[in-house]
C-alpha cells in the first residue's frame, strides 16, 4: 500500500463506513459505464480472430478496414490503471499449481497449471489482462513446446500443455508485464510517431546533404512527400535548401530520447520487473510412453493448412508439427530436388534474411552474386547455376530502425515488389513483417498487412499456382526499451498477421509458436531455428 493510501486511512478512519459505501457504489457504476465487454489479453490465443473478417475485407475504405481492426483490438486489451507499483501485478507473489497432479503421465496427455495473481502486497488480483509466456521443456533432450493460456479475468489463468515426449519435463511460467503495463504500452503506442527519428541523405553532385524525415513532421518547413497513394502510405522529409526531393538516397534512423509513458507507468518497466518467473508447485512431472494414447496418422504438409497453437515441439532440437506430417530433417536432406528451377523471393526483415544466409550451409552449389551496394540491408542474391536455382533476400520498405545508412534506389514496399512478379509454378514468395513495426502506431502496420493480401489476391488472379508463404514475428530480447519494442507489441502483431491473411492459399511459418517453444529470446534466433523453419518451408512446397 503506498504511503499517502496510509495516511489517508488515518486522516479519515471515522469516515470508514461511508467511504465502503460510497466505494461499492463506485464500482457498480464503474461496471455499468463500460462501452463494451473486456477480453482479457491471455484470452488472444484462445480467439480465432479479432475481428469479423468477411466484414473488414467487404469494405473497400481503407480507413474503415483500420478503424475496425483498431476497435476491436482495443476491445480486447484491459484499461488497467493504478496508482502506485504495489498495485500491479507481482510475478514472485503470484503462484502457479499443477491440477490434478500425479506421479507419471503418458505422451499425448494434457496437462493444465492454475496461475494466481497476486499484487505486491499480496492481495489477490481481481482481474486479467497480463502478458504471460508458457512452455514446458526438458533441455537434456533438446526438447520444449509452447502453453495454450486461458484467462478469466478474474486474476486466474489456466495454461493448458500436451505432453508430446517422454523424461523428466519441467514447467516455465513468466510474467512479462503486468496487466497495467499491457494498458500503459497499448496507449503509448498509439500516440504518435515521436519514438524514431529518421535521417535522409541528399546527394546534389558531389554535395551531401543531411535532413530530417519521418512519417509525421511537426515542422513548418517545406516538405518532400514520398507518397504511395495507391496504397495510402505517405513518408517526408525537410527539403534541403537548393536541392531536389529527387535527390534523396539513403537513411538511417535512431531512437529519439521520448517516452508517452509516465513516471509511474515507467517504474513497471524496470528491469526487475519484466521477464519475472512464477514459481510453480510441482514445477516438474515426469511423462512415459502407454499404450492407450496412439499416435494418429498426419496428412502431409501443405499449403493451406492452418497451424493451431501450439502448432507443434521441439524434441532433439528438431520441430515436430501436431497438424501435418514433418517428423524429421527429410525435406532438408531433398532440398536440391526440391528447390531445383525454383525462383524464391524472401521479402522483409532481417529474421527472413537468416534464410538466404543459412541456405548455402545445405546447398553448397549456391553462389551469392554480388549486387554491390553495402551494409547488412543490402538486397542479397544466391544461385546455383546447375540446377537452375534463384534465391533473394529485399528489404521491405519504411519503416526500417537502423543506425546504419541504407540505400533508397532500390527502394519498395512488399505490396509493389509483389506486384512486379510475374507469379506462377516456379515461383515462391516468402514475407516476413514485424519487428520494424514496433515502435510505430499499430495502424502503420495494418494498413500495409491489408496492402500486402490484396496485392497477394491480385497475384493470385494473374498466377494462381503461385506459392506463398508468411512467416510470422518471433520473440526477441527482454530489455529494458519495452516501450518502444516489447513483446507484447509483436504479439499483437503475430495475431493480427494470421488473422488478415485467413482465407488465403498461402502457408504459415509460426515463428512466434517455434521461438518460444525453444526459449529464445533473440531478434534473430538460432541457427536451430533457422534450420526448424526453413525444413518445414520445403515441406509446404514439395
Amino acid at each position: 500500500m503506498c504511503r499517502s493510501n496510509i495516511l489517508r486511512i488515518i486522516w479519515v478512519f471515522s469516515l470508514v463506513a461511508i467511504l465502503v459505501l460510497s466505494f461499492v457504489v463506485h464500482r457498480k457504476l464503474a461496471k455499468t459505464s463500460l462501452k463494451f465487454p473486456f477480453v482479457p489479453l491471455a484470452y488472444l490465443e484462445q480467439k480465432t480472430s479479432f475481428v469479423d473478417s468477411t466484414a473488414v475485407h467487404d469494405s473497400k475504405d481503407i480507413h474503415v478496414k483500420i478503424d475496425k481492426i483498431l476497435n476491436a483490438i482495443d476491445h480486447t486489451i484491459s484499461n488497467a490503471s493504478f496508482k502506485c507499483l504495489n498495485d500491479t501485478t507481482s510475478g514472485k507473489n503470484s503462484r502457479a499449481t499443477v491440477l490434478d497432479y500425479r506421479l507419471k503421465y503418458c505422451t499425448g496427455d494434457s496437462l493444465t497449471v492454475q496461475v494466481d495473481m497476486f499484487d505486491y502486497m499480496g492481495k489477490r488480483k481481481t482481474y486479467g489482462g497480463d502478458f504471460l509466456r508458457a512452455r514446458i521443456y526438458s533441455p537434456e533432450l533438446g526438447a520444449g513446446a509452447s502453453g495454450r493460456i486461458q484467462d478469466f479475468n478474474n486474476g486466474t489463468y489456466k495454461i493448458n500443455f500436451i505432453l508430446s515426449w517422454e523424461g523428466n519435463i519441467r514447467i516455465s511460467i513468466i510474467l512479462l508485464h503486468p496487466s497495467e503495463g499491457v494498458s500503459a504500452l497499448w496507449k503509448a503506442r498509439n500516440i504518435g510517431y515521436k519514438y524514431i527519428i529518421y535521417t535522409g541523405l541528399f546527394l546534389n553532385g558531389t554535395r551531401e546533404v543531411y535532413s530530417e524525415c519521418g512519417f509525421y513532421l511537426d515542422s513548418q518547413e517545406e516538405k518532400c512527400e514520398y507518397a504511395d497513394k495507391r496504397d495510402g502510405e505517405f513518408f517526408y522529409c525537410i527539403k534541403p535548401t537548393g536541392v531536389p526531393c529527387e535527390a534523396l538516397i539513403s537513411m538511417m534512423s535512431k531512437n529519439r530520447p521520448h517516452s508517452y509513458l509516465t513516471s509511474l507507468e515507467k517504474d513497471v518497466f524496470t528491469r526487475s520487473n519484466i521477464g519475472v518467473e512464477i514459481t510453480t508447485e510441482n514445477g516438474s512431472i515426469d511423462v512415459v510412453k502407454c499404450q492407450r494414447n496412439t499416435t494418429k496418422v498426419k496428412s502431409k504438409c501443405a499449403i493451406g493448412m492452418s497451424p493451431p497453437f501450439p502448432g507443434g515441439y521441439f524434441l532433439n532440437n528438431i520441430w515436430h508439427s501436431l497438424f501435418c506430417n514433418l517428423s524429421s530433417y527429410e525435406p532438408l536432406y531433398n532440398i536440391k530436388t526440391c528447390l531445383s528451377g525454383k525462383m524464391i523471393y524472401l521479402m522483409g526483415d532481417s529474421t527472413v534474411r537468416q534464410w538466404i544466409e543459412y541456405f548455402p550451409k545445405v546447398m553448397k552449389d549456391l553462389k551469392f552474386f554480388d549486387l554491390r551496394g553495402s551494409g547488412k540491408l543490402k538486397t542479397l542474391l544466391t544461385v546455383d547455376m546447375t540446377r537452375n536455382v534463384y534465391i533473394q533476400w529485399k528489404k521491405h520498405g519504411h519503416p526500417l530502425v537502423t543506425q546504419h545508412l541504407f540505400t533508397l534506389k532500390d527502394y519498395a514496399s512488399v505490396p509493389r515488389e509483389i506486384d512486379r512478379l510475374p507469379g506462377g509454378p516456379y515461383t515462391i514468395i516468402v514475407i516476413a513483417l514485424g519487428q520494424h513495426f514496433r515502435p510505430f502506431p499499430l495502424s502503420l502496420f495494418i494498413r500495409r498487412i491489408l496492402s500486402v493480401r490484396e496485392a497477394l489476391e491480385r497475384l493470385f488472379l494473374r498466377s494462381p499456382d503461385t506459392k506463398v508463404i508468411i512467416k510470422s514475428e518471433n520473440t526477441r530480447e527482454i530489455t529494458t526499451d519495452v516501450e518502444r519494442f516489447s513483446d507484447f507489441h509483436g504479439y499483437i502483431q503475430y495475431i493480427l498477421m494470421k488473422d488478415i491473411f485467413k482465407g488465403l492459399n498461402v502457408g504459415v511459418i509460426d515463428a512466434w509458436d517455434m521461438t518460444t517453444a525453444f526459449g529464445s529470446y533473440d531478434v534473430h534466433p538460432h541457427e536451430t531455428v533457422i534450420r526448424n523453419q526453413i525444413n518445414l518451408f520445403l515441406a509446404y512446397i514439395c
